[in-house]
């Protein structure tokens, strides 16, 4: 969908009224900083797809939004979540600063899974944590009671990913991409499994419990 324009005449039903949190950025085409930042929210837009709408307001066509929003200086950044303005950003900012701003009003992905609640999954026997790396690196510590299937072999073992005994297969990897490209692979295959957000890294920074090789 990418960016959206608004304008004060649907301003109310494509922000306020949205379902999905929205970022609206205030801009002018005369400001520099402004079409600098566009890429970048642009790319913002394609990846959060889906759970995060991005518009835009043009400040000099829509004064009355301007003012509501008390725009003193722009590019001005406003994120609303069911129609309330939650943060703000002034400036040009890069999209590390965007992401820790949106996070966490984001929809959850039923695709990934962060590594408290997989630890509290497990700990209640309704997931199986599946190990996508290779033999060593499992074989020097894991996930408790993960198991091991190399990303490698998914293809050929993809009938031991169905969950059969009702607890959910969670893929991870060292990192989020690892987890991603196998669950990834799989659901070519006509396979749905979700993956630990941050991978293995993610999982031992937040000082949860680790299983050691024997």
């Amino acid at each position: 969908m990418g960016i959206q324009r608004v304008t004060e005449a649907d301003f109310e039903v494509e922000v306020l009224r949205s379902e999905l949190p929205v970022l609206v950025d205030l801009y002018a085409d005369w400001c520099e900083p402004c079409k600098q930042l566009h890429p970048i929210l642009e790319e913002l837009a394609s990846e959060l797809q889906g759970r995060l709408k991005v518009v835009q307001i043009d400040v000099e066509k829509s004064p009355i939004l301007a003012q509501s929003f008390g725009v003193r200086s722009i590019p001005m950044l406003v994120l609303l979540a069911n129609g309330q303005p939650v943060d703000h950003a002034m400036g040009l900012v890069d999209k590390r600063r965007l992401m820790e701003m949106v996070t966490p009003v984001l929809p959850k992905s039923t695709d990934t899974i962060e590594p408290k609640e997989l630890a509290q999954l497990i700990g209640t026997g309704r997931a199986v944590a599946v190990d996508v790396r290779d033999t060593y690196a499992y074989g020097r510590y894991r996930i408790p009671r993960a198991v091991h299937v190399p990303a490698e072999e998914l293809s050929t073992r993809v009938q031991e990913l169905a969950p059969t005994d009702g607890r959910m297969r969670v893929l991870y990897g060292r990192t989020t991409t690892e987890g991603e490209e196998a669950a990834k692979a799989l659901k070519a295959q006509g396979v749905q499994v979700p993956y630990l957000v941050g991978g293995f890294l993610h999982w031992e920074a937040d000082g949860l419990e680790v299983e050691r090789g024997k």
